[in-house]
């Protein structure tokens, strides 16, 4: 920006053009990097400066120099740091009472400033006005520690100054344990690793440093980090390490702000990728946007250690707290209340004495975290390993002895928050951090296999029984859990690097398990749960698990029982730990009813398969029962079912067949038929729907529930002899919950009813696309899959989750004259992976003519934006 003395006399206008012309050249500067000769700290001060000058010219074009009142800079910018849309906050510190002539001044400067399009916040107050709201609110009082004179009484700014430094204003421990908990609170609201970080506020972003700063400037009165070396709260390289990490964050923000246009502190989706372009990122390997957020994650993992060691050390010297008294745990290693501490540092020359630490957390349940001198230590000889830890054999045992452990998994969590088990495991190292930018997986490759770890701790918790009732069962019978413990620690360990990430993830484990002295079948194992750790949840969710040959087919994989337990227990604990929203009771349902069923055909052999008949009989019989308790004859019962073929008696269970020809038995009108269940139905609202064929009802069905923002999860599709359509779907609401509100239900049954009740509906427009799914690109997908029944094709589709894809899905199958058997929908992130079961008009499978038209048709039509 221009010399203000250039500008003068300061207009809006002119001061805009300027701001906009030096933000335009900072972003040069900014991209260039080294070439432009200006480092981020340059840029951030610069404008600083830049505001500085800005706002003194205009004090004084206004007249306000003469009067009796001191403009200060607080908080961040009274720290001197300004990134393009940050907020800039002053305090006009009043001497005595201003004429109307200044007070009119003050309301034109802030106008001007509006004008100028600058995010200004301010507050006119006087001395004791300051000082009183200021020891009600921690908040004013921090910003107050940062303040700064831009012009001017120096005499009335020293008193402020001195006022906030007395040791009754916010008295040392008070402001620390009010930072700490205001900390902690921030910490609870949201993850560190968030897909949508927040930089200043997620634990590890700026807000953490800052309170640091905020600590020690109020305890030892510091005026920057630096000082802490000289106290000897930071080492020179811890430092270092600090101010790296912050810079970094500043970078970060800096270019997020460029690029949104506003003061953005979340890395939003539709933001990353310009972001990371830059920051000078660009694709290789891996995709520019994945390389930046990599830097990130592992940018907040140091500073999440660093700030937690730091306020750990200033517990003790804020609260002068004196010394809790030790208990012995083991030679060299005593616990401090609920702190491990090794009081021999000279130990940790020994490479195992690392992982001991972590043997001791896993046998003494009241250790929950490192003694900070104790943290110190481990990650200086953390960092000055000459070979990864598992090349050392008395490493490798201790290790074991950990797995092993019934709270093993206490002391492999803790390995994972302090970076022990990147020092432990090469492969571990490149997964830190390692994310993936979709909407699926809400959590890095290391976070996500944390939380899997935890997940299976859970199992064995009696407080998570009706969370994971199967898997708290599976949990104590299986042989060995160290060995699911392992799986889980491999299964994901192989992303990133290219290829079938379980293949190659398998062949790591089998090395891993041979190195670490388990016998070959205990290796190959493991092995084979983490090259099929995707396998039961596929099965699930994208076959039809009512079909004998999906399950034999499933169970000649998995072999035998005990590989089917752990493979339920891995797959569970997956899932969970992938996306807070993606576990709920319809795939709950799924999984547990193919676990049970693959248990049956294992338990009695493949010579013993399952008599489709005997089944029909069977589910006829419970339903017939329950029918004729409820008032109706074998007469009506078997007219209207001798209108329905065999499979329709095998894809339900006999409760669903008692209610549906209840409903229809009870339908007098010739209106079509919708009903939703009361009772959940594989962990959802069963939705059936019985009305005269037509043309585009399943096209008409689908928009329907979309516009209703309805998730469909499973449908089955089934005509009669004589022309009837009985159609049964599997829904829940957005949150994966059933719909049970009473008026939601009456909502969505009239809207189906008005639909179906018209030759030609006109169907509702698809939503629009949300702000997070506009990043993403996914390439439909159309491929078919040899059928076990002749009669049938299935056909897999991926394609990108947009509002009205299966409404589009059903007008492609009218297009092509197909007709939908069933089908099970998948959503992945913003990924549609779906799965349908397919005849053409002749009732049969589709030829190769007919499946390159429907794939064809499909793709045009997914192709169409959404109006």
């Amino acid at each position: 920006m221009a010399d203000v003395t250039e500008l003068a006399p300061l207009s809006p206008e002119t001061c805009k053009a300027a701001l906009n012309d030096a933000a335009l050249k900072d972003l040069d500067a900014f991209k260039s990097g080294a070439e432009s000769g200006l480092s981020i700290v340059d840029l951030v001060y610069a404008r600083s400066q830049r505001i500085d000058a800005l706002l003194v010219g205009l004090w004084q074009q206004l007249g306000l120099d003469k009067a009796p009142i001191s403009l200060i800079a607080v908080g961040g910018y009274g720290r001197g740091e300004l990134h393009p849309h940050s907020d800039i906050d002053l305090l006009l510190l009043l001497e005595s009472e201003l004429s109307a002539e200044h007070k009119q001044a003050i309301g034109e400067f802030v106008a001007f400033l509006w004008d100028c399009k600058l995010d200004v916040g301010h507050s006119v107050r006087t001395l004791p006005q300051t000082i009183e709201v200021a020891l009600e609110d921690i908040t004013i009082a921090t910003n107050l520690l940062e303040s700064r004179l831009l012009i001017g009484s120096d005499e009335h700014y020293l008193h402020l100054h001195d006022a906030v430094r007395q040791p009754d204003f916010w008295p040392s421990a008070e402001f620390f344990l009010a930072k700490r908990d205001e900390q902690d609170a921030r910490h609870q609201r949201a993850s560190a690793f968030d897909l949508e970080p927040n930089i200043k506020t997620c634990p590890g972003g700026l807000r953490d440093v800052q309170t640091v700063a905020w600590v020690a400037m109020r305890h030892f009165d510091a005026a920057s980090l630096d000082e802490l070396v000289e106290y000897g709260f930071l080492r020179p390289e811890e430092l270092t390490e600090l101010t790296e990490c912050l810079h970094f964050l500043w970078r970060l923000r800096f270019a997020l702000h460029m690029i949104a246009g506003r003061a953005e502190n979340r890395l939003l989706f539709d933001l990353q990728r310009q972001v990371a372009e830059t920051m000078g990122y660009t694709d290789g390997t891996t995709l520019a946007v994945e390389q930046m957020m990599k830097r990130y994650y592992r940018n907040v993992r140091r500073l999440i250690e660093l700030n937690q060691m730091l306020l750990q050390l200033f517990t003790r010297a804020a609260l002068n707290q004196p010394e809790t008294e030790p208990t012995k745990v083991a030679p060299g290693f005593v616990r401090r209340g609920s702190l491990l501490e090794c009081d021999d540092p000279s130990l940790f020359g020994q490479p195992e004495q690392l992982l001991k630490l972590f043997w001791y957390v896993a046998k003494d349940s009241n250790i929950k975290g490192i003694y900070a001198p104790t943290l110190r230590a481990l990650r200086h000889h953390r960092r000055h390993q000459p070979v990864p830890l598992v090349e050392h054999p008395e490493c490798r045992k201790v290790f074991m002895e950990i797995l092993r452990h019934p709270r093993g998994i206490a002391g492999l969590s803790l390995m994972h928050k302090h970076n022990m088990l990147s020092a432990y495991l090469p492969q571990w190292k490149e997964i830190e951090g390692q994310m993936q930018f979709d909407l699926f997986h809400a959590y890095t490759v290391d976070e996500h296999t944390h939380r899997l770890l935890k997940n299976i701790e859970r199992f064995s918790n009696p407080d998570h029984q009706e969370e994971f009732p199967l898997g708290s069962v599976l949990i104590d019978q299986l042989p060995k859990k160290g060995l699911l413990v392992l799986a889980a620690i491999f299964h994901d360990i192989a992303k990133g690097r290219g290829g079938d990430h379980s293949e190659l993830g398998a062949v790591d484990a089998l090395e891993f398990c041979r190195q670490h002295g388990l016998n070959e079948h205990d290796g190959r194992t493991v092995s084979w749960l983490v090259e099929n750790h995707l396998l039961m949840s596929v099965v699930a969710q994208r076959r039809d698990i009512n079909d004998p040959d999906v399950i034999n087919e499933f169970a000649d994989k998995v072999r035998d029982a005990v590989h089917l337990s752990y493979l339920y227990c891995l797959t569970v604990a997956d899932i969970c730990a992938t996306n807070n929203k993606l576990w709920n009771n319809w795939k709950g349902s799924l999984l547990r009813e193919l676990y049970f069923s693959t248990q049956r055909v294992l338990s009695r052999g493949k010579e013993k398969t399952m008599d489709v008949r005997a089944r029909v009989r069977e589910h006829q019989g419970k339903a017939r029962r329950e029918l004729m308790r409820s008032g109706f004859s074998d007469k009506d019962i078997d007219a209207l079912w001798a209108r329905f073929p065999a499979d329709y008696f095998i894809g339900y269970q006999p409760n669903q067949l008692a209610w549906h020809a209840e409903s229809i038995l009870r339908h007098k009108d010739d209106g079509p038929l919708v009903m939703l269940s009361k009772h959940a139905t594989r962990g959802g609202t069963e939705l059936f729907v019985y009305t005269p064929d037509r043309a585009k009802l399943f096209a008409t069905v689908m928009a329907v529930l979309d516009a209703k923002n309805v998730n469909v999860h499973d449908a089955s599709i089934l005509s009669s002899k004589d022309g009837y359509v009985v159609d049964s779907f599997v829904i829940l609401e957005p949150n994966g919950e059933q719909v049970v509100n009473l008026a939601r239900i009456q909502s969505i049954r009239r809207a189906l009813e008005k639909a179906l009740s018209k030759d030609s509906p006109k169907l509702p427009t698809a939503r629009r696309i949300s702000r997070q799914m506009k990043p993403f690109r996914v390439a439909t997908q159309v491929s078919f899959i040899k059928s076990h029944r002749q009669a049938t094709s299935l056909m897999e589709l991926i394609a990108l989750d947009k509002p009205g894809l299966l409404a589009k899905v059903g007008e492609a199958f009218y297009r092509c004259q197909i007709s939908l058997q069933s089908a099970k929908i998948t959503t992945i992130g913003e990924r549609a992976e779906d799965f349908f079961v397919l005849k053409n008009a002749e009732g049969t499978a589709l030829n190769d003519e007919q499946q390159q038209q429907l794939k064809q048709t499909l793709v045009e039509l997914l192709a169409q934006p959404n109006n």
